[in-house]
């Protein structure tokens, strides 16, 4: 797992997406136990208590659950992780779509150029 962080935005966010890209593109597995808070801190680079925020976060909006005393866990609801993985694909999209307007497409030049790219 790779991280690398930018000084635009917090870290416990930066993580949170990380994780949540592995989370979306199936590399976690929907029921699959995570690495400890610890073992991802260290993997991360980062304390402790900010891994802790980046999951407690995910925790919020429902991709990871925790089970007592077993660890935290990807959640097993499809549905969920399906909504996020559309959230990301719609975000990716605009920000695409907005920088081919900065450099002057149109809608149509963009379409013409992805049937392009095939």
């Amino acid at each position: 797992m790779e991280f690398l962080f930018d000084n635009e935005r917090p870290i416990y966010i930066q993580i949170s997406e990380v994780i949540t890209l592995k989370i979306i593109s199936n590399e976690f597995k929907p029921g699959e136990r995570l690495p400890s808070v610890r073992d991802l801190a260290l993997l991360a680079k980062v304390n402790p208590n900010t891994m802790q925020k980046a999951l407690s976060y995910l925790e919020d909006i429902k991709l990871v659950t925790t089970e007592r005393t077993n660890g935290k866990f990807v959640t097993t609801n499809l549905e969920i992780i399906k909504k996020e993985k559309e959230k990301w694909a719609h975000d990716k999209t605009l920000k695409y779509l907005q920088d081919m307007n900065i450099l002057g497409y149109s809608k149509k030049e963009v379409i013409k150029y992805l049937e392009e790219e095939k």
